[in-house]
């Protein structure tokens, strides 16, 4: 039996089910688990002092392109829009090969760790010169992430009308194969699971409507979830109401991609409808506010969608489109970008770290995370309160407001990944010289 005591925090944020806060208190893990939360809890084990830290649930990243952190702020594609930053960068990522996904990947992961994050998922669409799905599982296996991969695919290229060149696609009944591996080898559906696949076609611009129906199909035969782009821009709607002769929430709709094992990355543009559709069949959101910005996309209607009853988590979306993986940054950002749309009593700081935590572990299907309770994973974050960034606040929990975005200590089902604001299970330094000396490469 393994224990560790997180000793006399100043401020606990359980995110239970009443969103209690515990001041001076205690958390005890036992073998990957929460056992107690409390006040004077004693150990044999291993106690680490959080005296001058607010302790949190792991935040949880529920959309994410982490091969695109060999990508960052590409001249191209820095100013375009979506569909031409796609055309940007597409000639590039059809050089990447295993180490590329794999380098990056952990690089990526390694960037939401420190960030507060313990589990996220990550969409990968491509799949250029030998690269898989299982680069990337070794890369967040070998971190200590817990990881949610989706098999994502295109399957329309240039010469069929689509976005992504020729190069990028696969047959539709290879990708269907290639999804039955992936999920036979490496899905684990048990409580507290460090792995779960999902599959994911990429968008409705890139792929049929045959290969979304047959996907839906086969992860429900599965027991899997689903996950794809959907309402991103104007440029999105403009294109389905052009193909499909619909909004995009009811070609979602006609092809089985709602229902509590669906969530959609974006829907900025969501109409009311699709939001009763949503809120109905319980599908899940992604929300991607900076990737939202950066893309000049809009404003994502959460407010509504937190009303109306959908889940709604937290997405950092790839480096390619946001520029970095900080998933407090992309809660502060969440929060102010409501108020800038509703009013600055939209969404408080710590509704906004709710979506970050217990929303994102909702959306993935993860009661087990999210949330400090006995029973629950130990999905921990520490965040120290005695930075300058936190200097004269009233109040320790709203950290979104007045606190540190770099974690102090991160553990994942109880094993420390993140020790003093250093990753302790790969070489950090050297992985960041891989990456760009492979960054130089892809520019070459």
């Amino acid at each position: 039996m393994t224990e560790i005591l997180l000793k006399n925090a100043d401020l606990i944020l359980t995110m239970d089910e009443s969103r209690q806060e515990l001041s001076r208190a205690d958390v005890l893990v036992r073998d990957g688990q929460i056992s107690r939360i409390g006040r004077g809890l004693e150990t044999q084990g291993e106690v680490h002092d959080a005296s001058s830290c607010v302790v949190t649930p792991g935040l949880v990243n529920t959309h994410h392109h982490l091969y695109q952190t060999l990508t960052r702020a590409v001249p191209g594609g820095q100013d375009a829009l979506l569909f031409g930053w796609l055309q940007t960068l597409y000639p590039i990522w059809s050089r990447f090969g295993p180490e590329e996904m794999f380098t990056s990947a952990q690089i990526g992961l390694a960037e939401l760790a420190l960030s507060g994050c313990t589990l996220s998922s990550d969409h990968l669409y491509l799949y250029p010169n030998g690269a898989r799905l299982g680069d990337t599982i070794a890369a967040a296996s070998e971190l200590g992430m817990r990881f949610h991969p989706t098999r994502g695919a295109m399957s329309i290229g240039e010469s069929d009308g689509g976005l992504p060149p020729d190069s990028l696609v696969e047959k539709e009944a290879a990708i269907l194969d290639d999804m039955i591996r992936v999920v036979d080898t490496f899905h684990d559906s048990s409580e507290g699971s460090m792995c779960r696949v999902g599959l994911a076609p990429c968008s409705p611009f890139s792929v049929s409507r045959d290969l979304m129906r047959d996907a839906a199909l086969l992860a429900r035969d599965k027991g899997v979830m689903l996950h794809t782009h959907l309402a991103e821009n104007d440029e999105d709607i403009a294109y389905s109401q052009a193909q499909f002769g619909c909004r995009p929430g009811q070609y979602a709709e006609e092809l089985g991609w709602t229902g509590p094992d669906v969530w959609h990355a974006h829907c900025v543009k969501l109409d009311g409808a699709e939001i009763d559709l949503f809120s109905r069949t319980k599908t899940g959101v992604a929300h991607c506010p900076c990737s939202n910005c950066r893309l000049g996309s809009g404003i994502a209607p959460v407010r509504a969608m937190r009303d109306a009853g959908i889940k709604v988590g937290l997405g950092a979306d790839g480096s390619a489109s946001n520029d970095n993986g900080n998933l407090m940054l992309e809660a502060r950002q969440a929060m102010l970008l409501q108020r800038v749309a509703n009013g600055a009593d939209a969404m408080s700081a710590r509704e906004a770290l709710e979506i970050a935590t217990r929303g994102g572990a909702d959306v993935l299907g993860r009661p087990d995370c999210g949330r400090l309770m006995p029973g629950k994973r130990a999905d921990i974050a520490v965040w120290d309160t005695r930075g300058i960034e936190s200097a004269g606040s009233w109040d320790p929990a709203a950290l979104l407001l007045a606190g540190p975005m770099t974690v102090k200590h991160l553990f994942v089902e109880g094993r420390q990944i993140v020790r003093d604001g250093y990753i302790t299970t790969i070489d950090l330094p050297r992985v960041i010289e891989r990456q760009n000396m492979l960054a130089r490469a892809l520019q070459a």
